[in-house]
């Protein structure tokens, strides 16, 4: 590499509540020359940031624009209510949207779930973020309904959560600008799918597996030891040179006739 040639690197947004840990430890042990960063953006940023350039690529939540930005979906996450321990539904174990009738709910600017209309009474002011509106839960003030990896994001000792069954779930998926589907992008998918390294799908950074060792075949002699004349199949059991095999025949009729003797005479 000369003076003037920049070694490769590769941006990987994110959005809050997905952990890119474990990619990024695979990204690292497959591609040591190609060093990954982490650019955490929040939901609404993150397609922006893609289509800007910010990021090579980024694990989203759905929906993004499928016209400029390829995606692959991974997992849809459960929905749950976060509320005080010391609540009523704390003592139960899941609710439905129809049991927070008459709590407040706080539907924070920052929800990634796609609501028709919020469940619950609305609160006098919507907060600005997620993390407030945990805020005001702690406080005893209302509830909150988000996916399931954003209530342990904001895990508090004083709060738990509950599956909240009807509600609209949230779909997290890899994604990247379509017109930018690069080799270290193609790389990336191969990692995120769970593909090996030498995958017959997408690139490969080492050389492919040597092929395995055929099986010696047999010498036309029959190898040493074997004990078999080529073509006949019989073993030497006596006699040496040529005449080995028809002293072997003779010794056959001979035992044979001395099978066919006369039957004893019964007495």
């Amino acid at each position: 590499m000369t003076g003037s040639e920049v070694p490769p690197s590769f941006r990987l947004a994110y959005v809050p509540g997905v952990t890119p840990s474990k990619w990024v430890r695979i990204w690292n042990e497959r591609f040591p020359d190609v060093p990954l960063t982490l650019h955490p953006v929040t939901a609404a940023e993150a397609p922006g940031a893609l289509r800007d350039g910010d990021a090579d690529a980024g694990f989203v939540r759905l929906p993004v624009d499928r016209t400029v930005l390829s995606a692959i979906p991974l997992y849809t996450e459960a929905t749950v209510v976060v509320v005080p321990k010391d609540h009523v539904i704390a003592a139960v174990d899941e609710v439905t949207t129809e049991d927070l009738a008459d709590e407040v709910v706080f539907h924070p600017l920052d929800d990634v779930l796609d609501w028709e209309r919020p469940p619950g009474q609305p609160a006098f002011e919507r907060p600005a973020t997620t993390a407030d509106a945990v805020e005001l839960v702690a406080a005893n003030v209302g509830l909150l309904v988000v996916p399931q990896s954003l209530a342990r994001l904001h895990h508090r000792k004083d709060l738990t959560y509950r599956p909240l069954v009807d509600a609209p779930q949230s779909s997290v998926a890899l994604s990247w600008p379509e017109e930018a589907t690069t080799d270290l992008v193609e790389d990336l998918i191969g990692v995120v799918r769970g593909r090996t390294l030498n995958s017959t799908r997408g690139r490969t950074t080492s050389q492919a597996p040597a092929a395995k060792e055929q099986p010696r075949r047999k010498h036309p002699d029959g190898g040493r030891g074997s004990g078999k004349q080529p073509g006949t199949g019989r073993s030497h059991r006596g006699g040496s040179g040529g005449s080995g095999g028809s002293g072997g025949a003779k010794g056959a009729k001979g035992a044979k006739g001395a099978r066919r003797g006369k039957p004893r005479r019964r007495s």
